[in-house]
């Protein structure tokens, strides 16, 4: 696919990386000529230099053949702004980042109006996770398929586990429950397990489950599964505020420590139902004044990454909460995820991941059969749900008698609605969805999981 991407920060490198990796022809525009120089230089990409709403800057990046256009600059307003004139100039899908909350409730508007074909929110996408995760605490990561029928699941398997020594045979077994281990990350290795893998305490392990069977799962485990009754926020930003909306209607009493006492005066306005604490974070007594001993979570969203990860050690050091920390700019993960932070939260892989899923799904429309996609483990796994046509070679073929390639599990059938955990007597039938758990990318139909 031809794709322009208007904007070369963090989001926007992130999708120009992930974009040009699955082979599409990108070509990236910003002001700075810097940045493209060096976004060029890094990737396989043409780059533009100038304003990304010019219509001659976006007609010398190649507008009247492209695809798409995807507008992911600081300002809203210059977003909507490249659309409009690429829809006119183009006539193809556009998409734009709208991130700030004045926006959020016309967003619908925005898009009928101005014929876009998605919006994305970082904040907004962000915060959604982080509610997800505070729904079910003892999951890392929580990512969903088949419209919310099918949950993939991440958690690590703490000292004294009942799972710890087990094959993956003898949990089946022993536990009797609909789950599937489709990876486990153990150091720097991630493996796609058989039957004969034997987890040990310290894996992160990535199940998939319906949610019923999920909750079944970590009740047989010992895992608790209820979601928490309190947080913790520091830093007050727009995602902080998406976050708390979220909680609150969930149930879930939220305080909020923010240093900056203006903005602390306008979320008190906007969240009449939230304890807003002036103060300064960074100094412990003020948490601990707080009461940050007996939370049940810990979110720390300040805009310093280092400033997060010390937050979220201290809480880890003095709580039991559930800890989950925004890291936005550093991209030392082995050493990060050394730190033990709780789960890791990166506004711009979420972003760019929900539009990575979205050009896939265009794609489906010129030949590709993938619905949805989630890097599960940073650029080393992904989990795919790919609809099944007539005439693809996997129907009516047992699953032990296909010939798969290494490093691919089979994780999960939905057929309408109706949730299979698969064994080797499973067969694939037209129009089922199936999920399928790699570590091999580029996989955009289902004969790509075979060996030919």
């Amino acid at each position: 696919m031809r794709i322009i991407i208007v904007g070369c920060g963090k989001v926007g490198r992130t999708i120009t990386e992930q974009l040009s990796l699955e082979g599409n022809d990108i070509t990236v525009i910003d002001r700075k000529s810097t940045v493209v120089h060096d976004v060029t230089n890094n990737y396989d990409v043409m780059g533009v230099v100038g304003n990304g709403a010019s219509h001659l800057v976006q007609k010398e990046a190649g507008i009247e053949e492209a695809d798409l256009l995807i507008a992911v600059t600081e300002s809203d307003e210059l977003n909507l702004l490249c659309c409009l004139i690429a829809k006119k100039a183009g006539n193809c899908s556009t998409i734009a980042r709208v991130r700030n909350p004045m926006y959020s409730n016309e967003v619908n508007f925005i898009k009928e109006e101005l014929g876009l074909s998605m919006t994305i929110n970082p904040e907004c996408a962000a915060a959604t996770e982080i509610a997800r995760i505070l729904r079910f605490p003892s999951a890392i990561k929580i990512d969903t398929f088949a419209k919310g029928r099918v949950e993939l699941l991440k958690f690590k398997i703490e000292e004294g586990s009942m799972l710890h020594g087990c094959s993956l045979i003898e949990v089946s077994k022993t536990l009797k429950t609909d789950v599937l281990v489709c990876a486990v990350e153990r150091e720097d290795d991630v493996m796609i397990p058989n039957g004969s893998f034997v987890l040990q305490a310290n894996d992160v392990i990535s199940i998939v489950a319906s949610p019923k069977n999920a909750r079944d799962f970590f009740k047989k485990i010992g895992v608790e599964t209820h979601q928490v009754k309190n947080v913790m926020i520091v830093g007050g930003g727009t995602m902080a505020y998406y976050l708390s909306k979220q909680l609150l209607s969930m149930g879930i009493d939220v305080k909020i420590v923010e240093k900056d006492k203006d903005r602390c005066e306008v979320l008190s306005e906007l969240l009449p139902k939230a304890v807003i604490i002036n103060g300064d974070a960074t100094n412990q007594d003020v948490l601990l004044e707080e009461g940050i001993q007996h939370c049940e979570s810990f979110v720390s969203l300040t805009g310093i990454d280092e400033g997060n990860i010390f937050l979220s050690l201290f809480a880890k050091n003095c709580s039991k909460a559930k800890v989950v920390t925004k890291i936005n700019r550093i991209s030392f993960d082995d050493i990060i995820n050394k730190f033990n932070l709780g789960s890791l939260i990166y506004p711009k892989n979420i972003t760019a991941e929900y539009i990575v899923r979205y050009v896939r799904a265009l794609k489906n429309s010129i030949g590709s059969n993938v619905e949805t996609l989630y890097r599960i483990i940073e650029n080393k796994a992904e989990a795919l749900e790919i609809v099944i046509h007539e005439g693809a070679s996997v129907v009516g073929v047992p699953l032990q008698e296909l010939p798969l390639k290494d490093n691919i599990l089979i994780a999960c059938i939905n057929r309408d609605g109706k949730i299979i955990t698969p064994n080797g007597q499973s067969e694939i039938e037209v129009g089922d969805t199936v999920i399928i758990v790699t570590t091999e990318p580029g996989i955009q139909d289902i004969s790509d999981i075979l060996k030919h």
